[in-house]
């Protein structure tokens, strides 16, 4: 009896892949498989749809290229909506003593094939995926009796057992285990300056043909095709890495923060869809942006900066949501149930800083960790959106969103819907917006005015955020300082905060359309 090797959209490793290395040509069968589930159990993005599509399609030519036995069924050319459907199907039809696959990067895919395999008493083999640089065995012995997780302790953790960055068994190279203040500066009123673009991927045919293939069958779905160009295979993940370790690295550090009008990329790398598919191993990225800080190419703190998102924060979340699902999911510890507004969808709104990175998102299927945390999360989080619906939107609209990197970047960062990842919420003013951007500038809000048709919405929801739980953030330090500024405002001040709160909740057309 042969074996039925299962590999999914986001587990394209390059040769040799680690779910093959008993894999008998002779007996044993790959399995692919597009789904239009995974395009519409969120209403995805037409770029996301397309890269997966495109990168499995690169795959399984380099499979057939080295002579796999691989069954490809293409969207549209089977009847199988769900990867379980075509699974069972192959389990129905074929001889098959075991599925085999290594760990799925979403829940609800990897209990939908367990169910399906279990429905068909075969057994389903989930391996480790060697991609990562912590095992979940691992992270969970880390984690032991830890009442609270924090990524700064987990990361420390990680350079050390690994040796990165590392002048001895115990201390940092440079004697700082992060430089945040060398890493969180804005540009000023200068701006950016002449920026290196990144490396484009104009698409080939196999590419091409997924793009029209998701225009096709996904029409009606948000965003655009016209600008794709992210890396389809290994060889173009690493020509990206390179092009970044060399033309933007080196500032990426500094200006890792900033934001800037109509620049959606700056200085950052654009690696997370490639790592993400496993087109790039997080290893040779770190490797690559070590021996640049060696060669004295890269200054240390960029080189920190860019590792510690690496082989810190991805790791971390990684090990947050295999232990916090399915749980992770409905967490909502505000009881917030503001629905999402349409205008989150066509990014027609008329805060300028919101317009902005909803828009390049809806063009590129991208924004920076920043406008992503301090932008969309930070005004989803106070002005009381659900947070169901708001990480299926983050799911929805990134070329780089697999659940594992999702779920606990919306609940349990973005949103601190799930209370176990921050030791605080990361909630700000227009202040932080007006500092760390240009985007005040031409808005027709005010981030310094909380009442009024003046107000700048991230204001006033702040600050009526802060009034609604100020006794939930009563006995936690790192809230004191706003909640000493909200004790200085009057009575009346604070009533006028709560209306005009409340007048952009029940007028949505006073933010946007």
């Amino acid at each position: 009896m042969s074996r039925l090797f299962l590999i999914l959209g986001d587990q394209l490793h390059p040769a040799p892949h680690p779910l093959l290395t008993d894999f008998n040509p002779a007996s044993d069968r790959l399995l692919m498989v597009e789904a239009s589930e995974e395009s519409t159990h969120v209403w995805s993005h037409k770029a996301r749809s397309a890269l997966f599509l495109a990168a499995m399609r690169h795959r399984a030519a380099a499979f057939r290229a080295d002579g796999l036995p691989l069954d490809y069924l293409r969207l549209g050319e089977h009847a199988h909506p769900a990867l379980a459907d075509a699974v069972g199907a192959r389990l129905t039809s074929g001889d098959f003593r075991a599925v085999v696959m290594l760990e799925a990067g979403d829940y609800r895919v990897q209990e939908s094939l367990r169910a399906v395999c279990s429905l068909h008493q075969t057994p389903l083999l989930i391996r480790p995926d060697p991609h990562f640089l912590c095992s979940l065995d691992e992270f969970n012995a880390w984690v032991g009796d830890k009442v609270q997780l924090r990524l700064e302790f987990f990361y420390r953790w990680q350079r050390q057992r690994h040796r990165i960055l590392m002048a001895d068994e115990k201390e940092p190279v440079g004697g700082q285990w992060n430089f945040d203040a060398e890493n969180r500066q804005a540009f000023g009123r200068q701006g950016p300056g002449l920026l290196p673009p990144p490396l484009r991927f104009p698409p080939d045919d196999i590419t091409g043909a997924a793009i029209a293939e998701v225009e096709r069958y996904f029409p009606g779905h948000p965003g655009e095709t016209r600008h794709f160009a992210w890396p389809v295979t290994p060889l173009q993940a690493q020509q990206a890495l390179d092009d970044f370790i060399r033309h933007r690295l080196p500032e990426f550090g500094r200006w890792q923060d900033a934001m800037w009008q109509g620049q959606p990329f700056l200085w950052h790398s654009l690696l997370s869809s490639a790592m993400n598919l496993k087109l790039l191993d997080p290893r040779s990225v770190i490797d690559a942006t070590v021996t640049a800080y060696e060669e004295g190419q890269v200054p240390l703190a960029a080189a920190e900066g860019f590792i510690r998102q690496i082989l810190g924060w991805r790791e971390f979340v990684r090990g947050v949501y295999w232990r916090q699902m399915p749980l992770m999911a409905e967490a909502n510890q505000y009881d917030h149930r503001t629905p999402l507004p349409a205008w989150f969808w066509t990014g027609r709104t008329h805060a300028a800083c919101l317009a902005d990175s909803i828009g390049q998102t809806l063009e590129h299927g991208y924004a920076h960790h920043i406008q992503r945390l301090m932008i969309t999360g930070n005004f989803a989080l106070i002005a009381g959106f659900d947070p169901r619906q708001v990480a299926d939107w983050y799911l929805a609209v990134y070329v780089d969103a697999v659940d594992w990197v999702e779920e606990p970047n919306t609940l349990g960062m973005a949103l601190n819907a799930w209370p176990g990842m921050t030791s605080k919420p990361y909630c700000a003013s227009g202040a932080y917006i007006k500092r760390m951007s240009n985007y005040c500038q031409g808005c027709r809000f005010r981030p310094g005015e909380r009442s009024g048709p003046q107000a700048c919405p991230f204001t006033v929801f702040y600050w009526d955020f802060l009034r609604r739980h100020a006794g939930r953030f009563a006995g936690n330090p790192r809230m004191a300082m706003p909640l000493k500024n909200l004790q200085r405002f009057s009575p009346d001040e604070l009533v006028a905060i709560a209306q005009q709160a409340e007048r952009f909740r029940q007028q949505p057309e006073l933010l946007g359309d």
